[in-house]
This record gives C-alpha cells, structure tokens and sequence, in this order.
C-alpha cells in the first residue's frame, strides 16, 4: 500500500529546565495505523519556519490535541486567566501553517486544539470556559488519574444531514469523548457545521469549497482508534485523501519525463 507522509506539528514542552519539541503518542499512532501514513513531527519554529519547504515534505498535515490554549489575542478575546497554559511558538506555526495547507490543497485533519486553531485561523472566535456559557455543558473531563475513564464516551454529537460523519458511516449520530474547556463561539463564516453536541456546541465542521480534505473535531478520535467505528471512518478517509495526494505528486514528474522523452 502507497504510504504517505503525514506532516504533525509539535508544542513547545519544557522538560526539566528545556524546552523540547513535543507531539503526543497517540496522535503519532493514529496517523500511522489509522491513517495508514508516515508520520512526521514538525518543529514549532515560529516565524522563523521555512512553510514552504515544510509543506513540499509531507502529503498531510494533522493538528493534533495539547494542553495548552490558542492565544485570546489571535481572535480578539479577553486575556487570559492566570495559570491558562499556552504555546506562543505552536500559534506562529500552526496558525500560518493552516492558510498554507488550504491554499495547495494538502490534506488537513484538526484534533481539539487542532479543530479550534483552524476556526481561529479562519477568522472565527472561541469561548475560554465552554462551561461558564448559559445552556452549555461541561465539556471537561472527569478529575480521575484513570485515563480509560478520562477518555470515556461523554456525550452524544448530531451528524449534519448532508454532511461527511453521515457519507461516512452511515449514522445520523454518535457518542463521543469530552475532554476539552475550549470551544467554539463563533463558527469562521469559511467552515461549514458537520456536527453540534446536544448543548448546540460545534463538534465537528468542514472547510468550505476546499481544494483537498480538509476536516476537524473537537473530540478525541485519535484515542483506541481502532475500537471506535466512528474514528477508524474519519481517519480512514484523512488517509485516502493522503496517498491520493501522493500519488499525485508522484505521477508529476513521471508526467513530466514523459512528455520530455515524447519531444526528443
């Protein structure tokens, strides 16, 4: 089976006294057996990331989860509380990197901080304390040092009538995960809803008239992938999209050999 290369963006982690380029295992997994790719991990450089060279390597790119929270000054939101964690360098690549993948088409797959930074690169707006929101639930995950429980089906989400969850698995709903205080609160105008949970919240949308594959959610489907129908749909078809991608790009300089041998 043609593999591709599926691009992943790191946080910046301080390990000890260091910072150190991070991503989490379970995203690295689920791009590989789920996807069906070859996961590589890119820096959080910041300004000073080569996009264009970075998105030449990689037939994907998958925004994955991570503690920390988009900056409220990339979407005009209030400060920050103290003690809310960020990660300025992952906001100067990833935010950048996002209008890059959409422009060339490159498969992109959002995961929570993924799915709200890819709302915020488009010009949409979050609410810091879902929670806090009248007529919302609260999204967060249950304090337990258990982390099956942590992971656990929380609630359900409403697949869109037309929309990809519905094509993809033939469902009109299903449960999902909650592990997350973030949210959206203003869906970009360049995204379409595919999913909202049972509060109204947004779950899950696409990005309109994309040139590629171009998907998010706000829940966790990285997580046992593999035991979860709904997650195996969505990374099966962040896959496909992927070694299409390949593909294509292997079949341009074939493309262009041929047609310099046919003019000798």
């Amino acid at each position: 089976m043609l593999q591709a290369i599926i691009g992943i963006p790191c946080d910046i982690k301080m390990v000890g006294p260091l910072p150190f380029h991070a991503a989490g295992e379970k995203y690295i997994a689920a791009a590989a057996g789920g996807a069906g790719g070859v996961p590589v991990l890119l820096p959080a450089l910041g300004d000073k990331t080569a996009l264009k060279d970075v998105l030449e390597l990689v037939d994907g790119v998958l925004l994955p989860g991570s503690l920390s929270n988009v900056e409220p000054h990339r979407y005009g939101g209030a400060p920050s509380r103290p003690g809310t964690m960020h990660d300025p360098m992952r906001d100067a690549t990833t935010l950048p990197l996002i209008q890059q993948v959409l422009e060339q088409g490159i498969p992109l797959l959002g995961i929570c901080r993924g799915f709200q930074e890819i709302n915020v690169a488009m010009g949409g707006e979050l609410y810091q304390h879902v929670q806090e929101e009248e007529g919302k639930r609260d999204h967060r995950e249950p304090d337990t040092p258990d982390v099956d429980a942590m992971y656990a089906l929380s609630h359900s989400v409403r697949f869109a009538d037309d929309g990809l969850l519905r094509q993809w698995t033939g469902q009109g709903s299903a449960m999902v995960n909650s592990l997350h205080q973030q949210g959206i609160k203003r869906l970009s105008d360049r995204l379409i809803c595919e999913a909202v949970a049972d509060d109204g919240l947004v779950e899950a949308y696409r990005v309109r008239d994309a040139k590629g594959f171009a998907f998010a959610v706000q829940w966790h489907p990285e997580w046992k992938y593999w035991d979860n129908p709904l997650s195996m749909a969505i990374f099966k078809a962040f896959g496909d999209a992927c070694r299409q991608r390949r593909n294509q790009r292997q079949r341009g300089p074939q493309l262009t050999e041929t047609l310099c041998h046919h003019s000798e």
